[in-house]
C-alpha cells in the first residue's frame, strides 16, 4: 500500500523534537538513522490521535501533543487481580492510602509511603478524554469513566497518557516487552500500538535487544550474508542447518514483504529484501543461537539506537549484559508499589523508602555504597530518549534543585538513575542481580541483561 493511500498520521520522536511535519516528516523518518522504520497496519483514528515511532517500542499510538497512550489491562496477582477490564476505566482522583495485600506475603491494609503527598491514580495517569458527542472510529470507542465524563478507548481498554513522559517519543510508563515474572512485577501499563503489518506466518517478540521477529510458533528469523537482494544461495549442505520460510503460492507482497523463487523450486519469503530462514538446531522459541554462526544474523523490525558512548554490552557465562569502559556491570532499578492503583516507584520523585530499604536499610549514604549511581562525564550526550543525564541530590535520591551546587549528574534509563553494585570486584561480575524482593522484580535491581539465553533474568 502506498503511503499516500494509508489512513493516519506516522511521526518519529526526533521529527516533532525538530517540529517537523508533513511530507517532510515521512522523508526524515525514512532517513531516521539509516535504519528501516517497523511497518505496521494503518487503521483509522479519532481525530487528535496518531502513531509516533519510539525508539526500542516502534510504532505507538500518542495524542496530539505527542505522547504516548497507554492502556491497563487486568494482570492476575498471587492474592487477586489489578488493572483495568475492557470498557471498565477504573483510575480514579482519590489517592490511594492503603496498600491492597495483591502482593503476598504482605497484608492489605497498612498505610503507604509519603500517604500525605501520594498522588492520585489520574495524576500519574491522566485519562485521554473524549468529546462528549464523540463517536467510535474503527478500534477506538468511547467509554464511561465514574465520574461521567467521557474517555476513549483502544480495543476496550480506556487510554491514558503518563506523567513520566517528558516529551514526544518517550515511553516511560510502560513497555510491550513482556516477561514471566509477570505477577512478580504487578499490574503495569503498557503501550497502545497498532498491529503489525507482518503476513499471519509471523509477530514480534520484544526482546532486551531489539524487537524479534520470529514464525507465528515463536521460531527465530535468519538472514544471510551470502545471499543476495532478493536472491538465496542457500543449496547443499547448507539447508541441512536452515530451512527457507516457504511463502503460499498466491500471496502477495505486503509492505517489507517479498516473496522469491528459492532455487529448490520453492517459493520463499523475503523481508526487506533479503531471504529469510529458521534453523534446525534451535533449542530455544525464540532463539539468538542462529545469530552466533557466522554470516548469519537474528532478524529485527526495530533495534535499539546506540547506547551512550562508553557504555557497551559485555559477553557472561550466563548472557551478556551492559557495561561500562572499565566493564562493571550496570543495573536498573524498578519498583511497583502494592496499592490499588498499582504506581510506579522506581523514579527520583516516587517515596525513596521502597528503594532504601532493599539497598541502604533506610540510609541514603549506604545506598548509595552498596549501589553506586553512574556518574556522567561532564558534557555527556545522547540522541536517545531512552538515555538521559539527570542531576539528583545524594542526600535524598531524588531531582536536585536547579543550580544545587553538590547535586551529582547521573545516567538514566528511561527516566530511573542506573547504578553500579559494590559487590562486583572484577569485569563481567554481576553479584548484584535478582537483588531484592521476587528477585528484584518487584523491589529491587537487575543487572541490565542485553542478552540471557541461559536462564530467565531477563524473561
Amino acid at each position: 500500500m502506498k503511503d499516500s493511500a494509508r489512513i493516519g498520521t506516522v511521526l518519529t520522536a526526533a521529527a516533532l523534537f525538530a517540529g517537523v511535519t508533513g511530507a517532510a516528516t515521512a522523508a526524515f523518518a525514512q532517513s531516521r538513522g539509516k535504519a528501516p522504520l517497523e511497518d505496521y497496519v494503518h487503521e483509522p483514528m479519532p481525530a487528535g490521535i496518531k502513531v509516533v515511532v519510539a525508539d526500542f517500542e516502534g510504532p505507538v499510538f500518542a495524542d496530539a501533543n505527542g505522547k504516548t497512550l497507554y492502556t491497563w489491562p487486568v494482570t492476575p496477582l498471587r492474592n487477586g487481580d489489578a488493572g483495568e477490564q475492557k470498557g471498565k476505566p477504573t483510575c480514579g482522583d482519590v489517592p490511594s492510602k492503603v496498600n491492597a495485600g495483591l502482593m503476598s506475603p504482605y497484608p492489605g491494609g497498612l498505610e503507604l509511603p509519603e500517604v500525605d503527598t501520594r498522588p492520585a491514580c489520574t495524576t500519574m495517569w491522566p485519562p485521554v478524554l473524549a468529546p462528549a458527542d464523540a463517536k467510535a472510529v474503527g478500534k477506538f470507542t468511547v467509554v464511561d469513566r465514574q465520574d461521567g465524563k467521557k474517555q476513549w478507548a483502544y480495543d476496550g481498554y480506556a487510554l491514558y497518557t503518563s506523567a513520566l513522559d517528558e516529551m514526544p517519543g518517550d515511553v516511560r510508563g510502560g513497555t510491550k516487552k513482556k516477561t514471566t515474572r509477570g505477577d512478580s512485577q504487578g499490574a503495569g501499563r503498557e503501550p497502545a500500538a497498532p498491529a503489525e503489518n507482518n503476513p499471519p506466518q509471523f509477530k514480534v517478540y520484544a526482546l532486551q535487544s531489539g524487537r524479534l521477529l520470529t514464525t507465528s510458533d515463536s521460531r527465530s528469523v535468519y538472514v544471510s550474508d551470502r545471499d543476495a537482494k532478493g536472491k538465496s544461495n542457500c543449496i547443499g549442505d547448507c539447508l541441512n542447518e536452515w530451512k527457507p520460510i516457504p511463502a503460499p503460492a498466491s500471496v502477495q507482497q505486503q509492505g517489507d514483504w517479498t516473496v522469491i523463487d528459492h532455487p529448490t523450486g520453492i517459493k520463499q519469503w523475503a523481508f526487506r529484501g533479503q531471504p529469510i530462514y529458521t534453523r534446525n538446531g534451535d533449542t530455544k522459541r525464540p532463539s539468538l543461537e542462529g545469530g552466533d554462526v557466522s554470516g548469519w544474523h537474528n532478524v529485527y523490525v526495530t533495534k535499539p539506537p546506540a547506547y551512550p558512548k562508553g557504555f557497551a554490552p559485555q559477553d557472561m557465562q550466563s548472557g551478556m549484559v551492559l557495561a561500562d569502559a572499565k566493564g562493571r556491570t550496570i543495573y536498573t532499578y524498578q519498583c511497583m508499589d502494592d496499592a490499588a492503583d498499582q504506581l510506579q516507584c522506581d523514579y527520583p520523585e516516587a517515596p525513596q523508602v521502597y528503594r532504601l530499604s532493599v539497598s541502604g536499610r533506610g540510609d541514603q549514604a549506604m545506598s548509595m555504597k552498596n549501589f553506586p549511581y553512574v556518574i556522567a562525564e561532564k558534557g555527556a550526550a545522547t540522541t536517545s530518549r531512552l538515555w538521559q543525564v539527570m542531576a539528583l541530590d545524594p542526600k535524598t535520591g531524588k531531582k536536585a534543585a536547579a543550580g544545587q551546587p553538590d547535586a551529582l549528574n547521573v545516567w538514566a534509563y528511561r527516566g530511573r538513575p542506573v547504578y553500579y553494585c559494590a559487590r562486583d570486584k572484577a569485569a563481567g561480575d554481576a553479584e548484584c542481580d535478582t537483588w531484592g524482593e521476587f528477585y528484584g522484580w518487584r523491589n529491587g535491581y537487575k543487572a541490565f541483561w542485553v542478552r540471557d539465553d541461559y536462564g530467565d533474568n531477563d524473561e
